[in-house]
């Protein structure tokens, strides 16, 4: 059976892959896991966190949740509609034993998830999900009487998360005009504050969730919106977040995108001036633009490669002692600050470096020219072959020989689909195109299932 978790907790249809009942299983293994394992505060009973983004489905699976976490002895604060780094960090801050986030992210408003935090707002190991899996819907035997957990409601926490946030910037953002685009999920309330306290003059767009239209034709997945916004306001910039808020990218005046790439190297140089940025270095991922890893270069900061996935990025920050990471889809890590990628984090970062230096949006972000890229996706294949199948390694060494220093090739197997991904980077992007279509019509003769 392929394996439950996924690269950021479980994921699904809800109430067809993701239902009720594996939620509560779900809530009742990871508390036995982390129970015996010795993640759980001694003298006391265990305290878990449990948020949601505005999706419909997060009300039913929320219940079941809190429903698995009390029957199996903890007590749970709900503290409601949040982002995903918020529930981290109020985990963190309230020194609870477990939190549990329930969103999908990016992803359209059927789907859902569950992911769980460690004490300290830490994402799990791989083996200990994998414990998690292993223990699902074992005999038990059920605590009764005083020793059933208590659930309490814990509204407060908006106000910690956006107090923290607040407090983290290295600037006022007095003169700035900015729209944000909450993508109806979970930041609504507390992007649009957070850069209000800090004297941005805000334009909150899709901050109005109803539990249906979260992500839809919105947020960091759908940035005409902000652009059009932008334009149209006369706003100095805009910033457009995912459901969970743990993403962040912009645009500049104009409406050109700045993407995470661009973001994480203008955060680098200004952590880089102050002398905060730990190592001299950034953490990114292999599909990171080679102009992001040009500029870094010239600028004499480091880039670590990882693969693709924040907990990869979070797991060599960890490992390496950096303090700065991300992905050009827009999560971006900052360890003095936050455990996760948080959005509305980067957001107050960002518009800090922008108000302090004086500079418009397009100016910092043009530190980093993007060389074109083109990512096909060859579905249907055998994607296990990928590194080893002869015609298919013939084609790239052909590729590579053909863009020289102006490009490369990455191929990347999905992790959780039989498809293959197809990233070509070149100096026009005609090449671009010519070249990852050709790759992709071989992977798909090579390797078609």
């Amino acid at each position: 059976m392929a394996r439950l978790f996924g690269t950021d907790g479980v994921r699904g249809l809800a109430n067809s892959d993701l239902t009720a009942e594996l939620a509560l299983d779900l809530s009742v293994a990871a508390a036995h896991v982390l129970g015996e394992i010795g993640a759980f505060g001694s003298g006391r009973r265990p305290v878990a966190v449990v948020g949601r983004d505005p999706r419909a489905s997060g009300e039913f699976l929320e219940a079941a949740v809190v429903a698995g976490l009390a029957s199996a002895g903890a007590d749970v604060l709900k503290v409601g509609v949040l982002p995903t780094p918020a529930v981290a960090f109020l985990t963190g801050m309230l020194d609870a034993d477990l939190g549990v986030m329930l969103s999908a992210s990016h992803n359209p408003m059927p789907d859902n998830g569950i992911k769980f935090f460690a004490k300290g707002g830490q994402k799990l190991e791989d083996s200990v999900e994998d414990a998690i899996e292993a223990r699902l819907r074992e005999p038990w035997k059920r605590p009764t009487g005083a020793e059933i957990g208590r659930v309490h409601e814990h509204p407060e926490g908006l106000e910690t998360y956006i107090s923290h946030i607040v407090g983290t910037a290295p600037s006022r953002l007095e003169g700035l005009r900015v729209v944000v685009d909450c993508a109806h999920g979970a930041a609504y309330r507390a992007a649009p504050e957070a850069l209000r306290r800090l004297g941005a003059d805000v334009i909150a767009v899709c901050a109005e969730p109803d539990g249906l239209n979260i992500n839809h034709n919105c947020g960091s997945t759908h940035l005409d919106v902000v652009a059009a916004e932008v334009v149209a306001a006369g706003a100095d910039l805009g910033i457009a977040h995912d459901g969970d808020a743990d993403r962040c990218l912009a645009v500049d005046a104009t409406g050109e995108i700045v993407d995470g790439d661009q973001i994480l190297a203008i955060l680098a140089l200004a952590m880089r001036g102050q002398g905060t940025l730990r190592r001299d270095s950034v953490v990114a991922t292999v599909m990171s633009n080679e102009g992001f890893r040009l500029a870094m270069r010239q600028a004499g900061v480091g880039v670590i490669d990882t693969a693709v996935g924040d907990r990869y990025v979070l797991e060599a920050m960890k490992a390496g002692g950096y303090n700065l990471g991300g992905e050009q889809s827009g999560h971006v890590v900052m360890l003095d600050h936050g455990t996760t990628g948080d959005g509305v984090l980067t957001a107050v970062h960002l518009l800090s470096q922008v108000a302090s230096s004086g500079t418009p949006l397009a100016e910092l972000a043009g530190v980093v020219q993007r060389l074109p890229q083109v990512l096909v996706n060859v579905k249907g294949v055998d994607k296990t072959r990928v590194t080893v199948d002869e015609g298919v390694k013939t084609a790239v060494a052909e590729a590579e020989a053909e863009l020289g220093d102006t490009g490369r090739v990455l191929l990347r197997p999905s992790g959780t689909e039989p498809l293959v991904r197809v990233m070509v980077e070149a100096a026009t992007p005609e090449q671009a195109e010519t070249v990852a279509r050709r790759l992709a019509a071989t992977v798909q003769a090579e390797l078609a299932l």
